[in-house]
């Protein structure tokens, strides 16, 4: 009986959890039947949040427009020498 509720627990268990602390408490709450704690309330502000996407969503275009076709292609061609740096150096 033992081994089934091991198995049960190790298998509904999030996979993402390495920390011990963390480990030792869910072990230590299921095995006294007590609940998990709630997670805890995001304190962003949401009007906050959607401004900062908004501004990330238009960012490279606005500066794409602004930046003149010599500039842009410097860019691009730096941006492509790092991509390829990085993996003919592994």
């Amino acid at each position: 009986m033992l081994e089934r509720l091991c198995y049960h627990f190790g298998m509904t268990e999030d996979k993402k959890k390495k920390d011990i602390n963390e480990l030792a408490f869910s072990i230590v709450s299921t095995a006294t039947g007590e609940t998990k704690p709630e997670e805890p309330i995001s304190i962003k502000n949401p009007a906050a949040v959607s401004l900062g996407r908004l501004g990330g969503l238009k960012g490279g275009k606005a500066r794409a427009a602004i930046l003149n076709p010599e500039k842009r292609k410097e860019i691009a061609r730096n941006a492509a020498r790092k991509r390829w740096d990085k993996t003919n150096n592994k």
